[in-house]
């Protein structure tokens, strides 16, 4: 069986820092859990115009997550928060790309601000801001390291995510100020934070169709390996 190959988003950042040039980023880990899982990880540069010819070179797609946040209008809000930074060419690449891999069949996989693209693509809402329209939150900005967990989600039973998991709670990871708010018709919400923050979802009118809102690349529990082993078969045609 051929290793499949697995697309991921890239961050980018303006000149400063790591560059006096605009520069993409990634954090190695990403690419350490789909080579643990048996894939072939590639990554995919900010071209909209090339969506389709990067989807014909890969099996499988996964779109990152990053310190920025989905345009608000793309998914009909009136309101901008004051705390939305948005990157507007990386979104309309990820939108392309999203939507590409979908109307392939082609595995998909959504981590964090993966997830909320994700979402909006299907045609789901986003909280812009969870401190201000979720009383009593947890804190989903955690203040340990990212490569502990930070708070418990419950993992609905009968769901693609609990089947791949085999877990009905998991320990995860968390760093994000945005959630899912309403999911499209179909779309099936399979995990959520004790706070009742949406922390998964799927599509099951697709082949592999999934979002998570931590970072299963810390690979923190055995479940998070998981995660990426079920995306490698599907990729690889299992």
């Amino acid at each position: 069986m051929a290793q499949p190959v697995i697309g991921l988003t890239l961050d980018h950042e303006p000149p400063g820092g790591y560059s006096g040039f605009p520069w993409y980023a990634i954090r190695e880990n990403y690419c350490n859990a789909v080579r643990h899982a048996g894939g072939l990880p590639i990554l995919l540069p900010h071209d909209s115009d090339a969506a389709e010819a990067y989807l014909d070179r890969i099996d499988g797609l996964i779109v990152t997550g990053g310190g920025f946040d989905v345009d608000p209008k793309l998914f009909g809000a009136a309101v901008r928060h004051p705390s939305v930074k948005t990157k507007d060419r990386r979104t309309a690449f990820e939108f392309a790309v999203a939507k590409g891999a979908l109307a392939r069949e082609m595995p998909l996989l959504g981590i964090c601000g993966g997830q909320q693209l994700l979402n909006v693509v299907l045609g789901g809402t986003l909280i812009q801001h969870i401190p201000d329209e979720v009383p009593n939150c947890v804190a989903h900005r955690q203040a340990n390291p990212r490569n502990e967990p930070g708070h418990t989600v419950r993992i609905v039973a009968g769901t693609l995510l609990h089947r791949i998991t085999g877990a009905d709670t998991l320990g995860v990871n968390s760093a994000h100020h945005q959630a899912v708010k309403a999911v499209a018709q179909g779309v099936v919400i399979d995990a959520v934070a004790e706070d009742d923050v949406v922390e998964g979802i799927e599509n099951p009118r697709h082949r592999f169709c999934l979002g998570v809102q931590w970072h299963p690349e810390f690979e923190i529990s055995q479940s998070d390996s998981r995660i990426f082993r079920a995306l490698i078969e599907v990729a690889a045609g299992g």
